[in-house]
């Protein structure tokens, strides 16, 4: 719709994970570094809680991507599924061939086969599930028997859990504490700093840009900081909220993104707090209230 308006050959702030747009802000940095680092030093399970929309499959993708050429790669992007249907899903993704019908005992034979002939020339295998917390825990046991596949040097497959916070909360649980203890790195993945957010609206847009010298300075200031705060710096609320300021502006035929645009759009958009301009903020009952608390406290010294 607005493609053209803004000279953009794609649309910035779609909410699909794409790696082409990843931003690297300081918590998805540290996550992707954790993860590369522990990867290739051979630890067995490692563990990305982040909360929602705050881009943990994006994040799962860019690690795939980076991965490419240096380790086999396997992703299972819906774990919610029973114990034989997990493994068939990673002998799937693994190429392995099995029967109509197996059972599970052919299937661990096979992927054993499968990462053995991989450690043999020398290829480190990886597997990404995502939304692990949709995990059942009758499945669980099928990944603590993929962490024993093993040789007396190193671990035949390396497991990378990325879920929403429940993920702890089902680790946590008494019968399936043999898994918790194997996992030796963790990370959270939280909001970007909302500081952040005005470059990661230009960073957006030039990635999508038709021309590298457009100028990605869409969004005004006040623009920025009224998505920043409204967003909380969750990056899927802050596409959401740009996708609907680009689509006010288009409709004004306006080249920049004002403040009572982004104020619309959070109006627009539910599950985000509604951000009053500065001179009414004075007027809710928590700053009068803090006011009244200050001015007290003055007139007791």
């Amino acid at each position: 719709m607005y493609l053209r308006h803004f000279s953009l050959r794609e649309a910035p702030f779609s909410i699909t994970p794409d790696t082409d747009f990843f931003y690297p802000h300081e918590g998805a940095q540290a996550s992707l570094n954790m993860l590369l680092v522990a990867l290739r030093s051979g630890e067995g399970f490692l563990k990305v809680v982040g909360e929602l929309g705050c881009g943990k499959t994006v994040l799962c993708r860019q690690l795939l991507k980076t991965l490419q050429g240096e380790f086999v790669t396997a992703y299972i992007p819906n774990p919610d599924m029973g114990p034989d249907d997990l493994l068939l899903a990673l002998a799937s993704e693994l190429g392995v061939a099995v029967s109509q019908s197996p059972h599970r005992h052919e299937i661990m034979n096979g992927i054993g086969a499968c990462l053995l002939d991989h450690a043999r020339a020398h290829r480190r295998v990886v597997v990404c599930i995502d939304e692990a917390q949709a995990i059942p825990v009758r499945t669980v046991e099928s990944l603590r028997l993929l962490s024993n596949l093993e040789t007396e040097k190193r671990k035949l497959l390396q497991i990378v859990l990325l879920g929403q916070p429940d993920l702890d909360d089902k680790l946590a649980r008494p019968e399936i504490r043999q898994l918790l203890q194997r996992i030796t790195f963790s990370e959270f993945l939280g909001p970007m700093d909302q500081r952040r957010v005005p470059v990661y609206l230009q960073h957006r847009l030039a990635t999508a840009a038709i021309d590298d010298a457009m100028d990605a300075r869409i969004f005004s200031p006040e623009a920025a900081a009224i998505i920043a705060a409204a967003s909380g710096g969750v990056p899927r609320l802050v596409n959401v909220l740009a996708h609907k300021c680009l689509m006010l502006a288009y409709g004004e035929d306006k080249m920049t993104v004002s403040a009572d645009h982004a104020r619309l759009a959070v109006r627009d958009t539910e599950g985000v707090p509604q951000v009053a301009p500065w001179w009414r903020r004075w007027s809710w009952p928590g700053a009068r209230r803090r006011q009244a608390l200050r001015s007290a406290k003055e007139t007791a010294l």
